[in-house]
């Protein structure tokens, strides 16, 4: 599988005098909504497409709701979803509260499956326009 990317200018943000350095940024080719797997996976089982966007339905309903019980999702070779959050610091450990907490994120962590195909990625330089 080939990966295409363009070539983007980025300023060093320590340094906005400095000039730019170029980096490769990986272009994206749209967007697939998850009716396009539901029918690539309808296809591959005996599972129709509306079985399959039910499925994808409960995985995002069940998922979130693990997160937002602290727990990890693991889901296999898929990879795991795991909650990370940033906070103010505060001079003394009982000074930290919930009121210093600025931001939350969901993480992935791809598994064994995403990190085969990544290795196995080759790269196309997009022509300038």
């Amino acid at each position: 599988m080939t990966v295409k990317f363009t070539v983007v200018p980025r300023k060093d943000p320590r340094d906005q005098t400095a000039a730019p350095k170029y980096y490769a940024a990986a272009k994206r080719d749209g967007r697939a909504d998850t009716n396009s797997p539901a029918k690539q996976i309808a296809r591959m089982s005996t599972l129709s497409t509306a079985d399959m966007m039910a499925m994808l339905e409960a995985f995002l309903t069940v998922v979130p709701d693990q997160l937002a019980e602290g727990k990890t999702a693991e889901l296999g070779e898929f990879g795991t979803f795991r909650i990370s959050i940033s906070s103010e610091g505060a001079e003394n450990a009982a000074d930290v509260t919930a009121a210093n907490i600025t931001d939350a994120r969901v993480i992935f962590t791809p598994g064994k499956r995403f990190k085969d195909v990544l290795a196995t990625l080759a790269y196309q330089k997009e022509a300038a326009s």
